[in-house]
């Protein structure tokens, strides 16, 4: 029974961005004091094996916080001492946003999972790039770029391009067109759009440079998205966002709202994805979708993903996920006769 096992039920009492909000304070507080080395010794785990060099990068292990959890930049040395091998930033929009109307996250206890219609509710790319600027992090930080929700779909590029110059402190950057909370985004998943918005940021000098995929896109769409990925040299994909699907099997009272499903549910989904992916390309892939434990994550790395990301399952295991699916990623290699998470990576392809 840790510690976070006894705080939960009180957090799950609060509504989920509240309870959210009170998480991300706490590791603020934390952040660039004393008490971060102290949390820092607890929970990393240091290990050659675990380590992995992509995307021009050095990951000291290859579990990393996914866009979302902190939006705004301003607690990823925090998360790096949770454990993390890197944090991915944003949504980072060029304008600030509000957002949508509150309530807009929603947790499934029954499914672990969550709903969320938030809308890349940010600061805005100018204070977000002043604060990467200013960062002092020991893993990675990459920077998820989304659209504006007040500019039209016939002005993306521009709108990308002036959040990625200011955020350029970055160590990779993501383009996000497959958020479901911006009304339209999804559109420019279309070849056209995409490779015109993914052109204009490489010939800007984002490197590396990612696009983020839905799990909704069919497999003609996808492999149009990797042709594109192809075409301009991009560094690689990551796989994926929330869905707008629904399982039968889906339970709880928030069940029915909409916004984006993420979690447990869509596990299985995110990892065929990710298989499907590896076997089309030689573009590292980075896996999200669903974990909460070593065993999840050593199928998405076996299935092809250099890395691998969490958000949902933070909320339901509590601080201590990265270092117990590190110390599990570890047991497992050792079961395996495998040296290193590099030499496990697309294992069962």
């Amino acid at each position: 029974m840790t510690l976070y096992d006894l705080l939960k039920p009180l957090f799950f009492e609060i509504d989920a961005e509240t309870a959210h909000g009170l998480g991300h304070r706490l590791l603020e507080a934390i952040q660039g004091t004393p008490l971060e080395r102290v949390v820092a010794d607890r929970y990393t785990v240091v290990d050659p094996r675990l380590r992995v060099e992509t995307l021009g990068c050095a990951f000291p292990n290859p579990i990393g916080v996914a866009a979302g959890f902190d939006k705004n930049a301003t607690a990823p040395a925090a998360l790096a001492a949770l454990g993390f091998g890197h944090v991915e930033v944003g949504g980072v929009t060029a304008e600030p946003q509000a957002g949508n109307p509150r309530p807009r996250l929603f947790r499934l206890p029954d499914n672990d999972a969550l709903i969320n219609r938030m809308g890349f509710n940010n600061d805005g790319a100018d204070v977000v790039g002043e604060r990467l600027a200013e960062a002092d992090c020991r893993v990675p930080i990459g920077v998820n770029i989304g659209k504006s929700k007040s500019t039209p779909n016939e002005d993306a590029e521009e709108d990308y391009l002036y959040t990625f110059e200011r955020v350029g402190a970055g160590e990779y950057f993501v383009v996000n067109v497959s958020s479901p909370n911006t009304p339209g985004l999804r559109e420019l998943q279309q070849r056209d759009r995409l490779e015109s918005i993914l052109g204009t940021l490489a010939d800007a000098g984002a490197d590396p440079l990612l696009v983020k995929l839905s799990p909704d896109l069919t497999e003609a769409a996808v492999e149009d998205a990797l042709g594109v990925v192809e075409d301009l040299d991009l560094d690689g994909v990551i796989a994926t966002n929330t869905t707008t699907g629904r399982p039968p099997w889906l339970r709880g009272e928030h069940a029915d709202e909409t916004g984006g499903l993420s979690g447990k549910p869509i596990e299985d989904e995110s990892t065929q994805l990710i298989r499907f992916i590896a076997e089309r390309t030689e573009k590292p892939v980075v896996g999200v979708g669903g974990v909460t434990d070593a065993e999840g994550a050593y199928e998405k790395i076996r299935a092809g993903a250099s890395l691998v990301q969490l958000y949902t399952g933070l909320v339901y295991e509590g601080p201590s996920i990265a270092r117990d699916i590190n110390r599990g990623l570890l047991e497992r290699l050792e079961r395996d006769g495998i040296d290193s998470i590099e030499d496990a990576v697309g294992a069962d392809l």
